[in-house]
């Protein structure tokens, strides 16, 4: 032992005078490098700090309080939305008799002189940016965090509808409301996954129930909102009012510690970033060791290009595989072609229903009768499709035995009711056929949630909000229309 150790000493002993001459060159090298630490320690560094920015989900966030969070959010979203429909902002077109004497008109309609074109535009302005971004918003929570890709979408949506009260025309306020849809995509896409991961087990599909029963509940309170605010102070308020509710709740996504949706790593995704970022810098600073600062200068722009295209294409190409993937869902395909027929015949009947009613029943107050029939069942219908999954057992399977009998009994109960010359039997019928529909709305997106893998749960809701609408409720209408005037 002693011998060898007598061996190794006299190695060491060897190749530090081998290395003497050698010794200010290393020593210039060593000084030049100084303020650089080694690769290595560069990636650990920022790893390490990655991991400590993502500690685990705050006690803060009990499942009931996100639960409550969602909820008003929710609500606010689609106040906004009946706001916009009421006579208090959206208000009345300039109009005159035949005798010449005008009236002024009120609200948006009459402070921008807009026709019913530009009037209906600004309804349904707000789906461009939903369809639009709910896709995007769904694809970034691969490699960001969803808590904080809410608070962004949040933010936009507080703009937006700030910038509605402030607009001056018809363009300022056509803009601002596709802005809205784009804050709103953010929310819709990822705010279903967070609750069913938080609810509890034998609840889940109550939960949900419950943050869709905002829906109807949010629209009826922006009527009433709209028509308080815009006939007591100005249209304009109305918006401003919104975007000081939902202020704080874009303020808390950002400040609160993110919390996590199960099925994605952004966190190590992030970490394999950060690494091979320091890789590369590491090693285009050694090579710069060996070449001029212009040169260099040159090379990491490009490098900074080419990382940023390759960071793009990464991420189109991954959207376009999960999308993919999520259309070999038979399952999840067969239940959006069943939604989009839901919302089809929903949009047609929202639309001419309270018309068909006038018409058939000679109801002077069909919108009253009809908006109040849907808000009731819209909330109690929700909540209670929630519970009897639930009571049922919350399975994929379960959740079509229910989607097939609460459609199958509404559509007839609907139909049947248009049949009657009865008032009282068509408000009978036509509001069990409206609770068994309404009853649909947790279970199907149970099944959206609950037929594809985790890490597909937020783009499978964004894909089924845009299939819905874009072949759902929104040409539903006109083609009614149009079929009206065959007929």
């Amino acid at each position: 032992m002693l011998s060898t150790s007598s061996n190794r000493s006299d190695d060491v002993v060897d190749v530090d005078q081998n290395s003497q001459p050698n010794l200010p060159i290393q020593q210039s090298k060593s000084q030049s490098l100084s303020h650089r630490p080694p690769p290595l320690a560069e990636a650990e560094m920022a790893t390490r700090s990655l991991s400590e920015d993502s500690p685990p989900t705050p006690s803060w966030f009990t499942p009931k309080r996100l639960l409550v969070i969602f909820c008003v959010i929710n609500m606010l979203n689609y106040v906004d939305r009946g706001a916009i429909a009421s006579n208090g902002v959206n208000g009345s077109q300039r109009t005159c008799d035949d005798k010449g004497i005008c009236t002024s008109g009120s609200g948006i309609q009459g402070d921008f002189k807009l026709n019913n074109f530009q009037d209906g535009v600004l309804s349904s302005a707000f789906m461009v940016g939903l369809l639009v971004a709910s896709p995007i918003f769904a694809s970034l929570a691969k490699s960001h965090n969803p808590f904080r890709l809410i608070g962004v979408g949040l933010s936009v949506w507080t703009f937006a509808t700030a910038g509605c009260g402030s607009s001056f025309d018809f363009w300022s306020i056509a803009i601002c409301r596709m802005l809205v849809g784009v804050g709103e995509a953010s929310f819709i896409s990822l705010a279903a996954p967070f609750i069913d991961d938080n609810a509890p087990v034998p609840q889940k599909t109550a939960w949900l129930s419950m943050f869709y029963m905002c829906i109807p509940t949010g629209v009826a309170l922006g009527y009433v909102y709209g028509g308080v605010v815009g006939s007591h102070l100005n249209w304009r308020y109305a918006f401003w009012g919104e975007a000081i509710l939902m202020l704080p709740f874009a303020v808390l996504a950002f400040v609160i510690k993110p919390l996590q949706l199960k099925g994605f790593a952004p966190a190590e995704s992030g970490k394999a970033q950060v690494v091979a970022s320091v890789s590369e810098g590491s090693e285009a600073s050694n090579l710069n060791d060996h070449v001029s600062e212009d040169i260099s200068d040159q090379a990491s722009e490009r490098s900074i290009k080419s990382i940023g295209e390759s960071r793009f294409l990464n991420q189109l190409s991954q959207f376009s595989q999960d999308t993919k993937v999520l259309l070999q869902e038979k399952v999840y395909v067969v239940n959006v072609l069943g939604y989009i027929a839901y919302n089809f015949v929903i949009g047609a009947y929202s639309y001419w229903g309270p018309k068909a009613g006038y018409n058939i029943y000679h109801m002077s107050n069909a919108d009253m009768m009809f908006g109040g029939v849907t808000i009731v069942c819209g909330i109690v219908g929700t909540i209670s499709g929630g519970f009897i999954l639930d009571q049922m057992g919350a399975t994929i399977s379960n959740a079509f035995k229910l989607l097939s009998a609460a459609t199958f009994l509404g559509a007839i109960s609907c139909l049947t009711a248009f049949c009657l010359s009865s008032l009282y039997g068509f408000l009978a019928l036509f509001t069990v056929g409206e609770l068994l529909v309404f009853a649909t709305q947790a279970p199907v997106n149970y099944v959206c949630l609950h037929s594809v893998k985790p890490s597909l749960r937020a783009l499978s809701m964004a894909i089924s909000t845009v299939s819905i609408h874009i072949f759902g409720d929104v040409p539903s209408s006109p083609l009614v229309g149009v079929l009206q005037v065959c007929l």
